[in-house]
């Protein structure tokens, strides 16, 4: 029996592709695999000859490729233009194409006009189906995926990408029991805070090829004393297994509560982690519902040198564009992470994504500006001002990120973080290396696309234009 032909596909997206990571060594910092094409191959019997495909790495001209029985394309919002185009190019030579992810599910009527099939939801659930539909040329239009138990899930072929990355990559839960209203987390993977078997953590540690790991969990040690008290126990194994990677993950500041809990943490072998403080604003993190990071009175600078103290980096996120914003909140930022002692910083503009409550809010009150057409959602990097803001215009908020980055990594504050961490003894390479890549390629490449980005649609605030639809 002659086996079937699947191609997975994760697309590009042009305004922040980093396809030249061969060429440029530091965007092989900032690409990660795709992970849940990763697990989807390890579900796909073995009668089906699989090949995936990272975009972010290395463009393919399909059409020289053999005609497969099927495609699979996962996308983010903003990939949404690219994967209708792929999907558009398959079907023209008669294969059939089936889309999930974030962006389907919220979309579903969107993607169903231009794919075979759409899958919602975690497509673990449903994959099976798929095949076996698709085997038997029956496709339906849509399934609609359930959140499945960890328990089940198998470990990602790794091999299948094997080259052509820095970071590895490896999931340990699924769920945020946060409900920040700009992230489509919660949405697609719930609230309720799943944990993978610790064992199957741990044999797939041992599979992936990197020295260098990504955890993707949106929240990879919890909010509850349960949630860390599993997690202990997964460093604990991590440590007993001698696995000797190093890894980053995203935490929320409640990882600098818990001195056992950061202890386990390093010996583990955290280099750094992803914290969101989003805003130097109490009013602004209760406009977007981050409440956590201001209970119980928190002291964020002590959590940081806590943190620090165990050898472990801090990347904070922040976002320009809360309601409560006004000029200077770039350079306010600068201000408040030098004073935290955050190693680097990421600041993005807040976005309005399909499914989210900041989506319906904005939605609601035609804030969203960048909604006219498919070819919009590559805006959606967070990286560029999509909507109605209500003091700044798009001018104005770009010039506050980029004011923000100059301060922040100016030569000399740069230097004297690398300086800090020689001090306290924590290893400089990681904070220098991170902070030239912001510096010297993420700076230039948010310029270059500013550059060809339209900027009229948000030349006015919703101050200045009460009522207006920006269209």
């Amino acid at each position: 029996m002659d086996r079937k032909r699947l191609y997975l596909i994760n697309p590009y997206n042009p305004l922040v592709s980093l396809v030249d990571s061969k060429q440029n060594r530091w965007n092989r910092y900032t690409v990660w695999k795709p992970l849940g094409l990763l697990v989807i191959a390890a579900m796909t019997p073995r009668d089906w000859e699989i090949t995936v495909f990272d975009e972010n790495v290395e463009r393919r001209d399909y059409s020289a490729l053999p005609l497969p029985d099927l495609v699979g394309i996962t996308a983010f919002t903003s990939q949404a233009e690219r994967a209708y185009t792929i999907a558009a190019e398959f079907r023209q030579r008669g294969a059939p194409v089936v889309i999930g992810g974030i962006h389907a599910t919220m979309c579903c009527a969107e993607a169903a006009e231009r794919v075979d099939s759409v899958v919602t939801g975690e497509a673990e659930s449903v994959w099976q189906e798929v095949l076996d539909d698709t085997a038997n040329a029956r496709l339906k239009p849509v399934y609609n995926g359930s959140r499945i138990s960890l328990d089940a899930m198998p470990m990602a072929r790794h091999d299948l990408l094997a080259t052509g990355y820095r970071f590895g990559s490896i999931q340990t839960t699924r769920g945020c029991p946060l409900a920040c209203g700009f992230c489509s987390v919660s949405a697609f993977n719930g609230r309720e805070y799943r944990r993978r078997p610790i064992a199957d953590v741990i044999r797939e540690f041992r599979s992936i090829p990197e020295h260098l790991v990504l955890v993707v969990d949106d929240n990879f040690i919890g909010t509850s004393k349960a949630h860390i008290s599993r997690t202990k126990d997964l460093l604990r194994a991590i440590i007993d297994s001698n696995i000797r990677k190093k890894w980053i993950a995203q935490a929320t500041i409640n990882l600098g509560d818990d001195e056992e809990l950061l202890s386990l943490a390093a010996r583990a072998g955290c280099a750094g982690v992803f914290i969101g403080f989003e805003t130097t604003s109490t009013a602004g993190l209760k406009e977007i519902n981050k409440k956590f990071n201001i209970r119980k009175n928190r002291d964020i600078k002590n959590a940081v040198r806590r943190i620090h103290k165990y050898g472990i980096a801090i990347v904070g996120s922040f976002i320009i564009g809360l309601d409560v914003d006004k000029n200077g909140v770039g350079r306010n930022i600068a201000a408040a992470a030098h004073q935290f002692g955050l190693d680097t910083i990421n600041v993005v503009f807040l976005t309005p994504l399909p499914g989210t409550p900041l989506w319906d809010d904005m939605s609601a009150k035609n804030r969203v500006v960048l909604n006219r057409s498919v070819g919009d959602w590559r805006y959606f990097t967070l990286t560029f001002p999509v909507a109605r803001y209500n003091h700044l215009s798009w001018r104005e908020m770009i010039a506050e990120k980029e004011e923000c980055f100059r301060i922040f990594y100016a030569g000399t504050a740069i230097l004297g973080r690398v300086c800090s961490c020689i001090f306290h003894l924590r290893n400089p390479f990681p904070t220098l290396f991170s902070n030239l890549s912001y510096r010297v390629n993420t700076l230039r490449l948010d310029r270059r696309a500013y550059e060809e980005f339209d900027l009229s649609p948000g030349e006015m605030t919703m101050q200045g234009n009460a009522g207006g639809s920006g269209k």
